[in-house]
């Protein structure tokens, strides 16, 4: 497994759980505010990550070209 297909397989990981974690956010968001604020919060930290992996992406596939 090539690390290009790793970096890939791990940005759909993170972008399933960012929008997974942004709807609970917003399920939450009336019921409980802790719940909503530490999902929101989580939610950001993926984000970080996310934008970290495609900016390698990014660079990397500059480098193949």
């Amino acid at each position: 497994m090539t690390r290009i297909y790793q970096l890939h397989r791990y940005k759909k990981y993170l972008e399933e759980r960012y929008r997974k974690l942004v709807e609970r956010a917003n399920d939450y968001k009336y019921e409980d505010e802790c719940k909503s604020d530490r999902s929101a919060f989580k939610a950001m930290r993926v984000l970080e990550k996310l934008n970290r992996v495609k900016y390698l992406d990014k660079d990397t596939s500059n480098a193949i070209m």
